[in-house]
């Protein structure tokens, strides 16, 4: 452990509930999630809600005054200085069908006296935590990001061409998200976008220099309180589609390594404005052009 790191106040400790909430989730894994519908939709709800609550019974035992703001439901001590935003099992679609790409997610909000619900604190303290690669991933304010010990930093590379980016739908409802239409512009336009299924890693990812960027539509804050923080305190920002701060209800987010966030406002404000949109190439003329 480095020196930064034995400051942690919160982070630590949770970093250890995040572990032990990770070992579960890989035993609920390695029962084998079956493609099945009924069956796999059975057990990621009893995993998911397994792991909400153990993740409640231990962070109320190692923080009792901080509140908790779960995805599974859980509402506690809502009123409390500091909140935890708490993600049990980030990537549930990949973990219903055995991809081994999920994570759990813990977000701690610093809630001044008075703040009315719906407006943000400070994000002081993340944990992001890949069970099946055994990647834990913290970061206090101030502090760094680290990922196993080891300080991160977003990458270095300047123009979105040469950049690595991601993105990700909705689980539902996908045919009333425009994303399909962004998605096809970042293609043409950067190295490459992956979809890997769970924002909270995507985010991570970007904090890392694995990714130059990621942004979503439609997020909750138990899917980007941790990442947020990791992101900025790795070098990277994060915004709306707008360049405008990023808050915890927001509907849009995106987050990069900072060198080439302007590019991505600019593109954005492009499309929405529907301003030097590329055609969609028909699969005849791609085939001819082959040739």
């Amino acid at each position: 452990m480095s020196n930064s790191q034995q400051d942690f106040v919160f982070a630590a400790r949770a970093g250890e509930i995040a572990r032990e909430a990770g070992a579960r989730l890989r035993e609920f894994y390695a029962q084998g999630v079956t493609t099945e519908y009924k069956g796999a939709a059975d057990l990621v709800t009893v995993a998911d809600r397994t792991v909400e609550k153990l993740l409640r019974e231990r962070l109320s035992g190692a923080f009792p005054t901080h509140g908790i703001y779960g995805e599974e439901g859980t509402r506690d001590r809502l009123d409390r200085e500091f909140r935890w935003y708490v993600d049990p099992l980030d990537g549930t679609t990949n973990f219903a069908h055995a991809v081994p790409h999920f994570c759990v997610s813990l977000g701690l909000e610093q809630r001044p006296a008075g703040l009315a619900e719906g407006e943000d604190g400070t994000l002081v303290s993340a944990v992001i935590y890949d069970p099946m690669r055994d990647e834990l991933y913290l970061s206090e304010r101030g502090k760094g990001a680290w990922l196993n010990g080891k300080q991160i930093h977003v990458s270095p590379i300047a123009t979105l061409e040469e950049s690595l980016v991601a993105t990700g739908f909705p689980s539902r409802k996908r045919h009333e998200s425009p994303n399909v239409h962004f998605y096809h512009e970042f293609t043409l336009r950067s190295h490459g976008v992956r979809r890997l299924g769970s924002a909270a890693l995507d985010l991570a990812y970007v904090a890392a220099g694995r990714y130059e960027s990621f942004w979503e539509f439609n997020l909750n804050p138990w899917d980007t309180a941790a990442g947020i923080l990791i992101v900025e305190e790795a070098g990277g920002k994060v915004t709306d589609f707008s360049g405008n701060p990023y808050r915890l209800e927001s509907k849009e987010i995106l987050a990069s390594n900072r060198k080439i966030h302007a590019e991505l406002v600019g593109l954005f404000a492009d499309m929405f404005a529907g301003r030097d949109l590329a055609p969609i190439v028909s699969p005849h003329d791609y085939a001819k052009s082959k040739k």
